[in-house]
């Protein structure tokens, strides 16, 4: 459906005469010269209207892009098998870190706290 009304050659040459006539010839490149800035200006907020809605397609477009890459970081499988395995693993985590800190302690006590170990009757020295 196109708005702007159709122009054919006999319709501009009716205009130009009518304007050669209301104007006269003097004035008439004046007028002509006008008209044609006012197109060109018509013009430029046409394209600049368009590239505006262009503009904001396109923000659109993005914006969805980025909810959609969020979904799909969300609902990743590979995550959560790997948030349930964390979850299944924690305890374990922490009773092997209680254990290694046990142990820990247990080596930085002094030796004198432990038990004197009994010699075996081979292992005294040989007199002489």
């Amino acid at each position: 459906m196109n708005l702007l009304p159709q122009f054919g050659f006999f319709e501009l040459m009716l205009i130009a005469v009518i304007a050669l006539v209301v104007v006269g010839p003097k004035d008439l490149p004046k007028l002509m010269r006008s008209a044609g800035q006012m197109v060109a200006r018509a013009r430029r907020m046409a394209a600049e209207f368009t590239a505006a809605f262009d503009q904001m397609a396109r923000e659109t477009e993005m914006e969805e892009m980025r909810q959609e890459i969020e979904a799909l970081k969300k609902d990743n499988i590979f995550a959560d098998t790997k948030r349930s395995v964390d979850e299944a693993m924690a305890p374990i985590e922490k009773d092997l870190r209680d254990e290694v800190n046990e142990l820990k302690d247990a080596m930085a006590k002094p030796s004198r706290d432990l038990p004197p170990v009994d010699s075996a009757p081979g292992d005294e020295p040989a007199k002489s």
